[in-house]
Formats: structure tokens, C-alpha cells, sequence
């Protein structure tokens, strides 16, 4: 049975499905469908993922044009962070 924090996180990745992985690699593996958009498995290099939460709520607007603008509800921004730090390495393999 999965626990609760599992099945967020699982509702993340599926968040991250259907909004982000036409431009964004969603996996540990795959190259971005689109050249500029970094996949989220690298996104803790360039800033804790904690840090979108705000955006995701509010709304993302991002200097390029091809993105497009959303926002997420409360517990769909926990999901979705949930999902990201699923995506880093875990400290016991660095």
C-alpha cells in the first residue's frame, strides 16, 4: 500500500506529465524534449526546488516566450515539489 507522502509525490510526477513534459525531461535519464528547458532532474544544481513554490502558486512567467503561463493549487505545488526533490540524488549515493 503507498503511503500518503508517496502517492503526492506520484500526483507530482503526473502534475509534471500533462503541464511540463512536452518542453522538460520529467525522468532521471532523458534528454529535454526542448534544448533550452533544463530537465527537472537538474533543477536542485541551480536553486532548491523549495524555491518554485511561490511561482508555481502565483504563476509562472519565465523570460522566454515559449513557456507557457499556469498555476497550481496549494496542494498541487507540494505535490509538484514533492515529485522534484524525488529527482535528486539521495545524499547517501553522493
Amino acid at each position: 500500500v503507498p503511503t500518503a507522502a508517496a502517492a503526492d509525490q506520484e500526483q507530482g510526477r503526473r502534475l509534471a506529465q500533462l503541464y511540463c513534459a512536452r518542453c522538460h525531461a520529467i525522468d532521471r535519464v532523458s534528454p529535454s524534449p526542448l534544448r533550452i528547458a533544463p530537465p527537472f532532474r537538474t533543477l536542485h544544481e541551480r536553486y532548491p526546488v523549495e524555491m518554485l513554490q511561490e511561482a508555481l502558486a502565483e504563476g509562472i512567467v519565465t523570460g522566454h516566450p515559449t513557456m507557457p503561463e499556469f498555476s497550481f493549487e496549494a496542494d498541487q505545488v507540494n505535490d509538484f515539489i514533492l515529485f522534484l526533490k524525488s529527482l535528486e540524488p539521495s545524499k547517501s549515493t553522493r
